[in-house]
C-alpha cells in the first residue's frame, strides 16, 4: 500500500453555498420596502442592477481594492515633484461604476420625490462590497449646495460635479467631462475644533466671495487627495472663510498643494487619507467671509447623513454573511438558524440592522423637502442624533456576526474583518460622537422649533404603552436643563431609539416593531443575543437571510 493512498485525510462538507453574485437588493426585503416606503420605489429597476453589480463584480473589486493599498508618489524619476497617488485599478472600477449609475449626482440631476432615497439605498449596495471609496464619492455628493452658495464657481464646476463619467487622469477641469471634490478642514493641533486652525488666506485682488487666493497652511486629515478640487478653510482678516482648492490652476498648471504623506488606517485601506501643505495654493473664496464653518456645514450635514447609510450598509452586509452561513452550517447535527440561541442572536442582529435603515431612509425622505418647515427642522436635527448612534451601534453589531461564523468570521477570506475595520471610521469622521451630542443640544437650545418638531414626529406612542411611556419621559428629561451636556449621549439615544420604535411601529410590521420595543425599551439585554421571551424570532430571522435567486 502506498502512502499517497493516505495523503487525503478528509473530505470537504458542511460548508456554506457560495454568496458569490448574490443579488444584494434582492436578497434584502427590508431595503426594498423601506425605500418604496418613503419615496424611492420608482428607482426599483435601478436598484436591481446595481445589487446585482454590488453582489458580483464590485465585491472581487473590493477584495483587490483593500489587498492593493493606495501608494504615494512624491517625486517622478526625474526628480519632479508630482504628488501623485496610485491606486489598483479594482478601486477605479469601483468610482467608475458607482459615477456612471449617478451615486455622487442623482439627488441634484433629477430631483423629483424621493432622489435622496433612491440615491442612499443605491449607496447602501455600493458599500457593502467597498466602502472604503465612500469618502470621494460622498464629498463630491455633498459640495453642490455649499458650491451652490457662489454662483460664478457653481457655473464652471457643477455641470461636472454632476456629470457620470469618472475620469482619474491628473489634468485640470479644462480637460475633463467629470471631476470629484474632496475635503480638507481639520489641523493637527484643533481637531474637530477648526476654530483653532491657523491657516491663511491671502488675496490676490480685491478679495471677498468668488475672488481669488493663496492659501499658505497645513491639513491634518485631507480625504482623498487625488480629487480635483477641495472644499477647506483658512483665515483672512475677517475669520474663518471658506475656499474652493483646485488641484490645478486655470493654466493647467500644478497648484501649490503638497501631499507630506498618506495615513496608516485602522481599516478604510482602499482610500487615500493623507496630510497636506499649501504653500501659497490658489483657492477661490465660497460664501460669505468670515463665515466658514456656516459655509462648510452646507457638505458636512450631507457627509453626516452618509455616515448613517455608510453604518447601515455595513451592518446590513454583516448580517447577510452571518444569516447566510448559519442558515447552512450544521452543528451538532442541526442547523445553526434553526437552534434557539443562535435565532435569538440572529433576530436581534436583524432588528438592529432594520432600524438603522428605517432611520436613514426617513432622514432620506426629510432631505426630499427641503421647503417643509417640519421636515427642514427634523433633518437638521436627526442628522446629529442618526449619526451617533447608527455609527456607534455598528461596530459591536458586527462583531457579533463574526461570533456568528465563528473562526470563519476572523479570516481575511471572508469579508468580516473588513467590515469591523471599516466601522468605527463613520463614528470618527465628521465630528466624533460627543460632537454629534453637543450638536443635538445646540439645535435644540438655539433653533426654534426644533424641540416641537421632533415631539411632533414621535407622536404619542402610536398606540404602544410602552413608546407612550419613553416619549413621555424624554419630555421631562428635556425640561430638565440641569447637567444637560453630561447626559446628552443618554438623550440622544433615547431620542434615536425611540425614533426608530416609531417608524417600525407606522411600517406596520407587527413581528419587527414589537420585538424592537419590547427588546430597547422593554426587558432586553445588554448585548446582542438577548431578546425577551414572546418575541417571533424564528420570522425575524427569515425576513432577513438571503434567498438566493
Amino acid at each position: 500500500m502506498s502512502l499517497h493512498e493516505f495523503a487525503e485525510t478528509h473530505e470537504v462538507f458542511n460548508q456554506v453555498p457560495s454568496l458569490d453574485g448574490a443579488n444584494l437588493y434582492r436578497v434584502d426585503l427590508p431595503l426594498q420596502e423601506w425605500t418604496r416606503r418613503f419615496g424611492g420605489g420608482w428607482a426599483e429597476g435601478q436598484l436591481d442592477a446595481y445589487g446585482a453589480l454590488a453582489g458580483g463584480p464590485l465585491m472581487q473589486a473590493g477584495f483587490l481594492a483593500n489587498e492593493n493599498k493606495p501608494v504615494f508618489k512624491s517625486h517622478d524619476r526625474y526628480g519632479n515633484r508630482v504628488d501623485l497617488v496610485e491606486f489598483h485599478p479594482a478601486y477605479h472600477e469601483l468610482m467608475r461604476t458607482a459615477v456612471e449609475h449617478g451615486i455622487p449626482s442623482l439627488p441634484w440631476t433629477d430631483p423629483r420625490q424621493g432622489a435622496q432615497v433612491a440615491r442612499a439605498a443605491l449607496n447602501y449596495l455600493h458599500n457593502q462590497p467597498e466602502a472604503g471609496n465612500a469618502c470621494p464619492l460622498t464629498m463630491t455628493y455633498a459640495a453642490v449646495p455649499a458650491l451652490k452658495l457662489q454662483p460664478e464657481l457653481a457655473e464652471i464646476w457643477l455641470p461636472k460635479i454632476l456629470a457620470t463619467e469618472y475620469d482619474p487622469r491628473n489634468v485640470g477641469i479644462e480637460q475633463k467631462a467629470g471631476v470629484t471634490i474632496g475635503m480638507a478642514m481639520t489641523e493637527k493641533q484643533g481637531g474637530t475644533d477648526v476654530r483653532a486652525n491657523t491657516t491663511k488666506a491671502h488675496a490676490v485682488g480685491m478679495g471677498g466671495p468668488g475672488q481669488a487666493y493663496e492659501l499658505v497652511g497645513h491639513k491634518w486629515f485631507c480625504s482623498a487627495p487625488m480629487c480635483d478640487a477641495f472644499l477647506t478653510l483658512a483665515y483672512t482678516d475677517k475669520g474663518l472663510s471658506c475656499f474652493l482648492l483646485p488641484r490645478h490652476r486655470p493654466d493647467g498648471s500644478r497648484n501649490q498643494f503638497y501631499i507630506q504623506r498618506l495615513k496608516n488606517k485602522l481599516g478604510n485601506w482602499a482610500n487615500a487619507s493623507s496630510e497636506v501643505e499649501f504653500r501659497g495654493a490658489l483657492a477661490w473664496m465660497v460664501g460669505e467671509e468670515g463665515r466658514g464653518v456656516p459655509t462648510i456645514i452646507e457638505m458636512v450635514s450631507l457627509t453626516r447623513f452618509d455616515c448613517m447609510i455608510g453604518s447601515s450598509s455595513l451592518m446590513r452586509q454583516a448580517l447577510t454573511q452571518a444569516a447566510h452561513h448559519c442558515a447552512h452550517r450544521k452543528v451538532g447535527g442541526r442547523v445553526l438558524a434553526e437552534q434557539p440561541l443562535m435565532q435569538n442572536v440572529l433576530a436581534d442582529l436583524a432588528l438592529e440592522s432594520e432600524a438603522a435603515l428605517a432611520l436613514t431612509m426617513r432622514m432620506g425622505k426629510a432631505l426630499d423637502n427641503p421647503h417643509d418647515e417640519q421636515e427642514d427642522k427634523f433633518a437638521r436635527l436627526v442628522t446629529a442624533i442618526g449619526k451617533y448612534w447608527i455609527c456607534k451601534r455598528a461596530p459591536a453589531m458586527i462583531n457579533e456576526a463574526q461570533e456568528c461564523m465563528g473562526g470563519a468570521g476572523y479570516v481575511e477570506e471572508t469579508i468580516l474583518p473588513r467590515l469591523y475595520r471599516e466601522a468605527p471610521v463613520n463614528s470618527i469622521w465628521e465630528g466624533s460622537g460627543n460632537v454629534q451630542c453637543l450638536d443635538v443640544l445646540r439645535a435644540l437650545s438655539k433653533e426654534a422649533g426644533v424641540l416641537d418638531a421632533l415631539f411632533a414626529e414621535l407622536g404619542d406612542g402610536h398606540g404602544d404603552a410602552r413608546l407612550k411611556t419613553h416619549i413621555q419621559r424624554l419630555q421631562a428629561d428635556f425640561r430638565d436643563t440641569a447637567d444637560i451636556q453630561y447626559r446628552a449621549r443618554q438623550l440622544t439615544e433615547d431620542v434615536a431609539v425611540a425614533l426608530q420604535a416609531k417608524l417600525l411601529l407606522e411600517a406596520g410590521n407587527a413581528t419587527v416593531s414589537d420585538a424592537f420595543i419590547a427588546s430597547r425599551l422593554g426587558e432586553g439585554g445588554r448585548v446582542y443575543g438577548t431578546l425577551p421571551r414572546g418575541v417571533d424570532a424564528e420570522a425575524l430571522v427569515a425576513r432577513s437571510t438571503p434567498h438566493l435567486i
